[in-house]
């Protein structure tokens, strides 16, 4: 699990912009009279455990996302993109919060800057474990009782062999209590909205 202190190397485009976004935060922070917290979490999922929100981005890459539209038959099949990583299993791991969690997270830390408003915080928001593409998919299989196509495929540029955050940092600065930190729980969610998504854009 990485640190925040770990030394900020990122090896694609959308890692750099989360770090000069944050070195905007710290130079702001000291030009000014303005205290910020930069929660770092990596792959948000799930949906309001309510089905009353949840993503409807059209042609959406993230893993679970794809896996539950193909459970219902909206995509043919999932590419897995590389199966030599250095991992258990040889695809890809990563660290995966349930979007209600980091909610919370969200909330809890601007309580935090408005009591300590000379203290800014940066913290990692996760569990502190990380599943496999492969782990993703079976879990998407156990749980919808369907088998996914899955498509092998080659690398993509700039995929880490595994990401996962420690948020050791988090838990002791904040009271925040992951309620949704099981990965069947987040692909239930998720699969629950998908379903509704269907039904609102066919009433559509």
């Amino acid at each position: 699990p990485v640190p925040e202190e770990a030394a900020g190397k990122p090896i694609n485009p959308y890692g750099w912009s989360k770090l000069m976004t944050e070195q905007m935060l710290s130079d702001t922070s000291a030009a000014h009279a303005l205290n910020y917290c930069a929660l770092r979490y990596f792959n948000v999922a799930g949906a309001d455990p309510l089905a009353r929100s949840g993503q409807s981005t059209a042609g959406a890459t993230h893993l679970i996302k794809v896996a539950v539209e193909a459970a219902l038959g909206k995509r043919s099949h999932v590419s897995v993109f590389g199966t030599d990583y250095d991992t258990p299993d040889g695809t890809g791991v990563r660290d995966y919060i349930h979007v209600s969690d980091l909610a919370a997270a969200h909330v809890l830390a601007l309580q935090a800057l408005v009591e300590q408003p000379d203290r800014s915080l940066t913290m990692n928001c996760g569990y502190g474990r990380g599943f496999s593409v492969l782990e993703v998919l079976d879990a998407v299989d156990r749980v919808t009782n369907r088998t996914i196509e899955r498509k092998i495929e080659g690398r993509r540029a700039g995929d880490p062999d595994s990401l996962v955050s420690d948020p050791s940092r988090i838990r002791e600065t904040l009271p925040w209590k992951p309620e949704f930190a099981d990965l069947d729980t987040i692909i239930a969610h998720a699969l629950a909205w998908e379903r509704k998504l269907t039904e609102i854009r066919e009433d559509d």
